[in-house]
């Protein structure tokens, strides 16, 4: 899938995917929203309005109130792709979204998920 296909996506039609991989996993829809709000800066209502407004990744991005210092952290691969080596921002920054979720998924705490800790900052 190319790069420009992925940024013209919808997070109205990611944002299920992401909360039915979380919910297989026994994770829940609101540790969903918190890597996402952790990410990106935006509030629940903020949020919500993009997916409402049916935003595309790089508007979702571009209106990003703050995308999260600690972001530069989120390493490993994903898609085949090292994410710390991505050169595209915005493919980077959805990669990271992709990532975050991922790590929730493989069950691995939210301290750890949003980088608070010096626990899995790597995969192997």
């Amino acid at each position: 899938m190319n790069n420009e296909r992925v940024c013209k996506m919808k997070i109205s039609g990611v944002y299920p995917l992401y909360i039915q991989k979380a919910l297989r996993k026994g994770r829940t829809k609101e540790e969903v929203d918190t890597v996402i709000q952790w990410l990106t800066g935006y509030d629940e209502q903020g949020l919500q309005s993009q997916i409402h407004r049916e935003a595309d990744f790089e508007t979702f991005f571009a209106e990003a109130p703050q995308i999260n210092p600690n972001a530069s952290k989120i390493t490993g691969v994903i898609c085949g792709v090292r994410v710390e080596e991505i050169e595209d921002p915005l493919m980077q920054k959805i990669r990271w979204l992709d990532k975050l979720v991922d790590e929730l998924a493989k069950g691995k705490p939210m301290e750890t998920v949003m980088r608070m800790t010096n626990r899995g900052f790597k995969d192997k």
